[in-house]
């Protein structure tokens, strides 16, 4: 009786013991959003923005989490200056309007305890999108540099670039854009 007693006790305090929810600030050198546009259905061109600034607040018992980070347009580069200027310029980004973008992510989705994707809202140039992004290799890991924890991975999605009014010659580059994410974030 004593026995059923202490182990129905413990099971309630281990049932009462809240999951916490951990900050992590996004590390803007091991955070890059590549992306891919077919060039006349020849070549792949790629072109490359690092993270400006942001944050991740998850947590990994209850499944559950929330990010928002900013990406600095300005940053975008590509392997041809002139594809870069045409990338920046009025018909595409128009980086000199707009020089962020914006991922506000509330929906954290997990396979047992790995996570699977993450899904929000992007803004580029003002225009507003539902977009999923899959994880890959999410890990957490104590980094013996930094004497704190960090979490990151790598992340796929497509985007339809008109959907944000991102122009273009249609015979020459597909709407619909693949997006390669690395992220890395610092807990605090």
């Amino acid at each position: 009786m004593r026995k059923t007693f202490i182990a129905a006790a413990l099971a309630a305090a281990a049932a009462g013991v809240a999951a916490e929810p951990a900050t992590f600030t996004i590390d803007p050198g091991h955070t890059v959003v590549t992306f891919e546009a077919l060039h006349m259905n020849t070549s792949t061109q790629r072109g490359r923005i690092q993270a400006k600034e942001g944050s991740v607040v998850m947590d990994r018992a209850a499944k559950t989490g929330k990010a928002d980070i900013t990406l600095d347009l300005t940053t975008l580069s590509a392997a041809s200056s002139g594809l870069e200027g045409t990338l920046k310029g009025e018909r595409l980004f128009n980086v000199a309007q707009g020089p962020t973008a914006r991922f506000v992510a509330d929906t954290f989705t997990f396979a047992g305890d790995a996570l699977t994707s993450v899904s929000g809202t992007l803004t580029i140039l003002g225009k507003s999108q539902p977009t999923t992004l899959k994880a890959a290799r999410f890990n957490c890991y104590e980094n013996a540099q930094l004497k704190r924890e960090v979490c990151g991975g790598d992340f796929t999605g497509t985007i339809q670039r008109s959907q944000f009014g991102l122009g273009f010659l249609p015979n020459v580059t597909p709407d619909a854009v693949p997006l390669l994410i690395q992220v890395e974030a610092v807990r605090q």
